[in-house]
């Protein structure tokens, strides 16, 4: 497949009003290179969609919708029905010029069932005009953008049978404002940005689960486990409704908490615990949820290739990638929820500082969420020893864990 050992994936999170993850934005970037130079653009396009339609879109988005890029070539090529109408959304790039040809291919795609994005809107034109009237969404990138500009664009385009999608919101500043003018989508990475409270607390039910990770981490003995989980009653409900769940595959009910340790096992223990943390009251379409767990199995995928055999590490960098959002999780200070939790000296510096071998590859997989390209990306695959076509393949192994792992868990609330 053209391209196919350069490329890496990059899933952002589209939201909706109630901060729910209803689809992801897939971007395929060039991580050989300063930029995405292709010298055929029809061959570019349809490796992208060569690319989501080979790996089949339920693995790469599990339940939510996904939205690909098309440009002209892509657009007037055959290759385009590989995509399932029923799970892409087409996101029409600013470069496409509405001409006469254009117009009557999205009509009949449309026909054919499928649905349209316009992407990266910052002003009305022509070829807005031309093509708005056929689209599903319409996507608005607010940066750079005054207040008044941006609430006079929204108003030119709302329209009854369009939602209205805000690309780039990167604060709850800008989530809220966005709110008010009646956006219905907003991509970005406001979710995940740390706002820190003065004196706010980590909730005791949080920190009774990171007194078991404690306990987990220094090998402590398993009647110790047992008793912890059992000082709390949502957790050891969770664990129990966890192991009666096909994901975990016991082949009889399990009603006692040293049982269920039994049939799950340490690390599997260690991960629900990780998990269990960010869940607030929902599902698993939390996006901040998706975000740490998809960091954590890619980074132990990573590394498991980097240090092959070494059980421990890869171990290590699970924690390090789910630990990464904890500030936001908490609205706590990172140095101060490392300060109640025992951690390793490496997972410090990796947390506070970005450095060591673990901060090398967090630093990584976040270049990765912001499909970063150019130096910084490449000398850091460098450095590290990495392979883009590796690290292509610990994403896609981290998606396909994650959707099974939660499939059919239904968590119960921690409060």
């Amino acid at each position: 497949m053209p391209y196919a050992n350069q490329f890496f994936l990059a899933r952002q999170p589209i939201l909706n009003r109630s901060q729910r993850l209803v689809a992801y934005e897939l971007l395929y970037r060039n991580a050989e290179c300063d930029g995405a130079h292709f010298t055929d653009g029809a061959a570019a396009t349809a490796s992208v969609i060569a690319h989501a339609s080979e790996l089949g879109m339920q693995k790469v988005v599990g339940e939510q919708l996904a939205y690909v890029n098309v440009d002209t070539a892509g657009l007037m090529s055959d290759f385009i029905h590989f995509l399932p109408n029923d799970k892409v959304i087409l996101e029409v790039l600013e470069s496409v010029e509405a001409t006469p040809d254009v117009v009557a291919r999205v009509v009949e795609l449309k026909l054919a069932g499928y649905k349209f994005a316009l992407d990266d809107v910052v002003a009305t034109s022509d070829s807005v005009a031309k093509l708005q009237p056929l689209m599903d969404v319409i996507k608005i990138d607010i940066q750079g953008m005054g207040r008044d500009t941006l609430a006079a664009l929204t108003r030119s385009l709302k329209n009854p049978s369009q939602k209205l999608l805000a690309e780039k919101v990167e604060t709850q500043e800008e989530f809220r404002h966005c709110m008010d003018l009646g956006f219905e989508y907003f991509q970005g990475y406001y979710f995940a940005r740390p706002v820190i409270l003065s004196g706010k607390k980590i909730a005791p039910s949080q920190m009774a689960i990171m007194h078991l990770l404690d306990l987990l981490a220094s090998d402590a003995d398993q009647r110790d486990i047992e008793r912890g989980i059992k000082l709390d009653p949502v957790i050891t409900l969770n664990l129990l409704r966890l192991v009666n769940t096909p994901a975990v595959g016991a082949r009889f009910r399990i009603n006692s908490v040293g049982h269920a340790l039994i049939v799950l096992g340490r690390q599997q223990l260690q991960r629900w615990l990780q998990i269990l943390l960010y869940v607030k009251g929902q599902q698993y379409d939390s996006p901040l949820l998706q975000l740490a767990t998809t960091r954590g199995k890619t980074m132990e995928n990573v590394l498991e290739h980097l240090r092959p055999g070494q059980r421990i590490g890869a171990d290590i960098g699970f924690t390090v990638g789910i630990m990464s959002l904890m500030d936001t999780l908490f609205s706590v200070a990172m140095p101060e929820i490392l300060d109640s939790v025992n951690v390793l000296d490496d997972v410090r510096a990796a947390l506070l500082h970005r450095t060591g071998d673990y901060g090398d590859v967090l630093k990584l997989i976040e270049l990765v969420e912001d499909a970063r390209e150019g130096p910084e990306l490449t000398s850091l695959l460098h450095r590290i020893g990495l392979a883009p076509s590796t690290l292509y393949a610990s994403q896609l192994a981290a998606y396909d864990w994650i959707n099974n792992y939660t499939s059919g868990v239904t968590v119960t609330p921690v409060r």
